[in-house]
């Protein structure tokens, strides 16, 4: 299977229906990367799939984030202000809240590649979520009251929600971005190359949400009231399940593969049980089904690769084994695509795990704000509040998300000669450069904040100073460009690089790693809070910042950012693609 054809005897085995003209014509009116449509027939090229299809998908994204980062933007005020929570108990729901909504997609993702296929699982989780919008929206309109009847509910409904929320969310993040990218054929050069802009306005559809969530539906939440704060993200997401499930006829379709987790567990016992067999020398010695079709539901065959030897044990047949050959133990001889899927997840994880480091730099945004809470926001007698600085981040991203197909891309391409520009490890890389440029900057603003309140006599003072907060744009500004590069990067090396019946499963990995991310803040924050104090020294980050040396844990940041770039730049040098029969 060469550039979207294939051969004519592999065309009789596929059993399509002859439609019109010639079988050779006939072929190439289907997909040949696995996907099938609504009524499980092979995907037809003109009636299926590509941007028509990707429109409902790109709008639900859009309805969801609005949906999601309109409760979550200004949740701490619901939480406080209407739910009466004290600070730390708000602040904690929140953590636990967004720790979970980060959790669940590894559940989302199972259930999606093992057992009900991305659509499906879509389905439910954006109807799961949408019922805990509904429920948050109820909680703000039940009046406040203390009869017993009515308190219970006005405590149960919030927390239900949000559960739900959560829940939701773990189908929805890690397959939405790989069902889109289902909607293009990858042994087809043309759609493969359209399927490479997708993921850049899967990102933009994301940003766009947050964007209107954290201007528009925040005044709206705190000047018309959470009822109506809330009810309109509710109804985005209704709108949003009623316009993916209109064009279901449209979508090609990736079918579930079973479970994921029990092919890694057959390959690592059936290695084991054959830990002192020799590997023979020739990969036709190892076990493979017969045929065209992969044993694996969904999957392509995969071709043997050198390396990680280990696994290849699996996958060698012995004389006990010979006599079983026509329906062998899973749990003791692996088929070849099975052990190279194991292959590939082992050789995508330094990649993926590069990520926990990158993530951290979002991860600093609250401590941006504290550095801008002592900072003058006053411009032309208009106060700009901390938070508000946030907006340039996600501006970037609405700029050069659109803006890299049509502009960086080609500059880029006539640099590396590549029509694509930079391959998805090149864009990550790229990413983490900007990653640790964010950090640079604001650990020089930080500096000169600090020689100004020195200079100032503002030092033992927590008091804003004279410095305008504008000039920390540029270090949210650089996070956005590297969110554009290495998030969207993540995303195609995610999806092009895992296996046939493993992408939500890879895609839930890439989505933890922003929850390892923020955990290892958390983790630093408190380990470098207690080393720092003491000895009359007010440590790195006080109560009153004025005092602290919150630049130095910027560059410290910058220091371990520039590791990560140099680690992952080593790991991509040596990392093997995944190769397809």
């Amino acid at each position: 299977m060469k550039g979207g054809s294939i051969t004519m005897e592999e065309l009789d085995g596929l059993h399509l229906p002859l439609l019109h003209g010639s079988p050779s014509q006939d072929y190439e009116s289907y997909t040949c990367n696995g996907s099938v449509d609504i009524r499980g027939n092979p995907a037809s090229k003109n009636d299926t799939g590509k941007w028509r299809a990707c429109y409902s998908i790109l709008g639900g994204e859009f309805c969801g984030a609005l949906a999601y980062y309109g409760v979550g933007t200004n949740l701490v005020s619901y939480l406080t202000k209407v739910q009466q929570q004290s600070n730390v108990v708000a602040a904690s729901n929140i953590a636990s809240w967004q720790g979970t909504s980060y959790l669940t997609p590894l559940l989302g993702a199972f259930l999606a590649d093992s057992y009900w296929g991305r659509h499906r699982t879509i389905v439910i989780s954006l109807t799961t979520f949408t019922i805990g919008m509904i429920l948050l929206t109820l909680s703000a309109i039940v009046p406040t009251s203390t009869n017993t009847v009515v308190m219970p509910l006005q405590h149960t409904l919030p927390f239900l929600g949000l559960f739900l929320t959560a829940l939701g969310l773990g189908g929805i993040w890690p397959c939405v971005p790989t069902f889109g990218a289902d909607q293009f054929d990858d042994t087809d050069r043309a759609e493969k190359a359209q399927k490479e802009i997708y993921y850049n306005w899967y990102y933009f559809a994301v940003n766009g949400g947050f964007f209107i969530a954290s201007t528009v539906l925040v005044w709206i939440q705190d000047n018309w009231g959470w009822g109506l704060g809330f009810g309109i993200p509710t109804l985005f997401s209704v709108i949003g399940i009623v316009g993916f499930l209109s064009s279901m006829k449209l979508y090609r379709y990736q079918r579930p593969g079973g479970s994921a987790l029990t092919r890694i567990c057959q390959v690592l016992v059936a290695a084991t049980r054959k830990i002192n067999v020799d590997v023979p020398n020739g990969s036709s010695l190892l076990y493979e089904m017969p045929g065209k079709e992969s044993a694996i539901l969904g999957s392509r065959k995969l071709m043997h690769t050198d390396g990680q030897r280990f696994f290849d044990r699996a996958a060698t047949i012995t004389s006990s084994d010979e006599r079983f050959l026509d329906a062998p133990n899973p749990w003791k001889l692996c088929t070849v695509t099975q052990v190279e899927e194991m292959k590939i997840l082992a050789r995508m994880m330094p990649v993926l795990l590069a990520g926990i480091i990158f993530n951290t730099a979002e991860a600093f945004f609250p401590l941006f704000i504290e550095q801008g809470e002592v900072m003058d926001n006053q411009i032309d007698n208009f106060s700009i509040p901390p938070a508000s600085v946030t907006t340039f981040n996600c501006l970037c991203i609405l700029i050069l998300a659109p803006a890299y197909n049509k502009v960086l891309m080609p500059m880029v391409s006539k640099i590396t000669g590549t029509k694509r520009g930079l391959s998805d490890l090149q864009r990550i890389g790229v990413g983490m450069f900007f990653a640790m440029l964010s950090m640079v900057s604001a650990a020089i603003v930080e500096m000169v904040r600090l020689d100004i309140a020195m200079k100032t006599g503002l030092v033992h003072q927590s008091a804003a100073v004279p410095m305008n907060i504008l000039w920390q744009a540029p270090q949210y500004f650089l996070v956005g460009v590297a969110k554009v590069f290495s998030v969207v990067g993540f995303i195609e090396f995610a999806y092009e690089q895992s296996p046939d019946a493993m992408r939500s499963l890879c895609q839930a990995c890439s989505l933890i790693m922003v929850t390892l991310g923020s955990y290892l803040v958390s983790v630093m924050l408190m380990f470098i809070n207690s080393i720092t104090e003491g000895r009359g020294s007010h440590g790195w980050i006080p109560v009153n910042l004025n005092e602290g040396r919150l630049d130095q844990l910027f560059w410290l940041m910058a220091g371990l950012q520039l590791l990560n770039l140099l680690a992952f730049a080593y790991c991509a040098m040596r990392y093997k693609r995944k190769l397809a029969t």
